[in-house]
C-alpha cells in the first residue's frame, strides 16, 4: 500500500484518459472517501451526482468556455453540489469531499482532475449552474462547486518535484 507521503507527491491532475470503463468497486470506494470526509459540523450536507452518460459528459464540458472539453473524453465524473443556504461551509465540505476522492482515486491507480464551476460560465452570461442544472435535473437551491473527471490516465505526469517545495511560503507563529 502507497503511504500518504507518496500519494500526496504522485497524485497529479490527469486530463486524458482511456475509453476503459472504471470498476463499478473503484468508484464505491471513490465515493466513500467522500462521504466519509470531514464537514462543518458534521452536517454532511453535500450532494454528488456520478455522470457516466456520454451525451451528459458532452454537454457538461461545454458549461463553461475553457478548461472543461477534456471532460468529454472521460469515463465518468462527480458533479460535487451543496446547498449555501443549508450550510454556509458548502465551498469548504465540497473542496474537502474532492480532494479525498482524488487521493483515493490516486490509490487505486487512477487519474482525476477538478474542473471548476462555482462562479463559472459562458460568454453570453449563462452560469455554469444553469447548464448543469439543465443536464442533471439539479434543484435550483443546489450549486455546482466543481465536477470532478475520473478514469484511466493516457497522459504520464511526473510526481511532485519536492526540490521545488515552496517552504518560503510556511511562516512560523507570525507571517
Amino acid at each position: 500500500m502507497t503511504s500518504f507521503k507518496d500519494l500526496a507527491q504522485l497524485r497529479r491532475s490527469h486530463r486524458k484518459f482511456s475509453d476503459k470503463e472504471v470498476d463499478p468497486e473503484h468508484l464505491k470506494l471513490i465515493l466513500r472517501a467522500a462521504l466519509m470526509s470531514p464537514t462543518s459540523k458534521s452536517q454532511r450536507a453535500w450532494q454528488f451526482v456520478v455522470v457516466d452518460d456520454k451525451m451528459d459528459l458532452e454537454k457538461l464540458a461545454d458549461a463553461k468556455n475553457m478548461g472543461s472539453q477534456f471532460l468529454k473524453e472521460a469515463p465518468v465524473a462527480i458533479a460535487v453540489l451543496g446547498d449555501p443556504m443549508q450550510n454556509d461551509c458548502w465551498v469548504e465540505d465540497g473542496s474537502i469531499a474532492t480532494i479525498s476522492m482524488q487521493y483515493q482515486a490516486e490509490e487505486l491507480g487512477l487519474g482525476s482532475c477538478w474542473i471548476q464551476m462555482r462562479g463559472r460560465g459562458l460568454s453570453d452570461g449563462t452560469t455554469a449552474d444553469e447548464v448543469i442544472r439543465g443536464v442533471l435535473g439539479i434543484p435550483d437551491n443546489y450549486n455546482c462547486l466543481c465536477i470532478l473527471a475520473i478514469g484511466h490516465w493516457t497522459d504520464e505526469r511526473k510526481p511532485q518535484d519536492e526540490e521545488k517545495l515552496k517552504w518560503e511560503n510556511v511562516h512560523l507563529n507570525k507571517f
